[in-house]
């Protein structure tokens, strides 16, 4: 926490505006700075990429989205780390497609 404590002025303004869920003012005004930086000359060489920026709920909401955005669609195959959690797979077989675990072992 920081030494003004304004961390717990957030927090009590979330619970009192029940925005207390991934979304509202604060999701978005994180969004709308992070696009501008993300954006700003001062990372691209005077370039304007003109990127967009979404703040999710979770990993795995970002696992699909990334998914989505690549392609991947009914009976598609997709290489998973073997050695994972199941919410790297969950959003593979959500768009209908197959995971194929892998191991990084030449063998196995």
């Amino acid at each position: 926490m920081s030494e003004a404590g304004l961390e717990q002025k957030y927090i009590q303004e979330a619970f009192d505006t029940n925005w207390v869920v991934p979304l509202g003012p604060n999701v978005n005004g994180f969004e709308k700075d992070l696009e501008g930086f993300v954006n700003s000359s001062n990372l691209n060489d005077n370039i304007n990429l003109n990127k967009r920026v979404v703040a999710l709920s979770s990993g795995t909401a970002a696992v699909h989205l990334a998914l989505i955005n690549c392609g991947v669609k009914v009976s598609d195959e997709v290489l998973v780390q073997s050695f994972t959690f199941c919410a790297s797979s969950h959003p593979i077989t959500y768009l209908g497609a197959t995971p194929v675990f892998i191991d990084s072992e030449k063998d196995t």
